[in-house]
């Protein structure tokens, strides 16, 4: 019995080898996607390079507010706002490569200022936390916080990133306009006509008697 059911082994094996030979080729072509498909597969997403720098600057934004951020957290965290010279420098390491790798990406002279304010402003706070006087540091983490905020708004408004429309929100600014240039001579003042003095009343002469 052993070589019959060998053969009836066999012969399963070679039906299903011949039904699959012939069903594959069939299976493949039905779910291969279409020439016309594989290019529209391939091909770059509309707008995808404006879409990627764009991109790119919120990232580059990101990386400058973290470090300063991390400053402005071990100020607040520490006794009297005062952190050590060592771990002043590391921070102050970090913030200055990152933004300098910002300065190299900026697509607008607006978020280029920006970048100059907060170096500004990190300067006088770090200059803040390691004078040995508190006294000094809350208006520096304020106007580091602000330079931020400058930031993130000349970078919303330079990159031509969308604008905002969460509900309730309000209403960025604009960029500043270039102010118009004043005339450099102003306009000559209208020089009043002389008047003419009136003439005198010439006294007659005294008659002696």
């Amino acid at each position: 019995m052993r070589p019959l059911a060998t053969r009836r082994i066999t012969a399963l094996a070679i039906s299903a080898a011949i039904t699959l030979g012939t069903a594959g080729p069939a299976f493949a072509d039905e779910h291969r996607p279409s020439t016309a498909a594989a290019r529209a597969a391939r091909a770059p997403l509309p707008n995808a390079a404006a879409l990627l720098s764009q991109t790119e600057a919120l990232g580059e934004l990101g990386s400058v507010i973290t470090p300063v951020t991390d400053l402005l957290t071990a100020t607040l965290k520490a006794d009297s706002g005062q952190l050590p010279a060592a771990d002043a420098e590391a921070l102050k390491a970090k913030i200055a490569a990152a933004v300098d790798q910002a300065k190299a990406a900026a697509p607008a002279d607006v978020v280029t200022d920006a970048l100059a304010t907060v170096e500004k402003a990190v300067a006088g706070l770090l200059a803040a936390v390691t004078s040995g006087d508190a006294g000094g540091v809350v208006p520096q983490v304020t106007a580091t916080l602000t330079s931020l905020v400058n930031l993130a708004v000349a970078t919303v408004l330079g990159s031509g990133l969308p604008a905002p429309d969460l509900a309730g929100l309000p209403q960025l600014p604009s960029l500043p306009v270039a102010v118009p240039e004043l005339p450099v001579d102003p306009p000559a003042l209208p020089v009043d006509p002389p008047v003419a003095a009136p003439e005198l009343p010439v006294k007659p002469p005294v008659s002696l008697p």
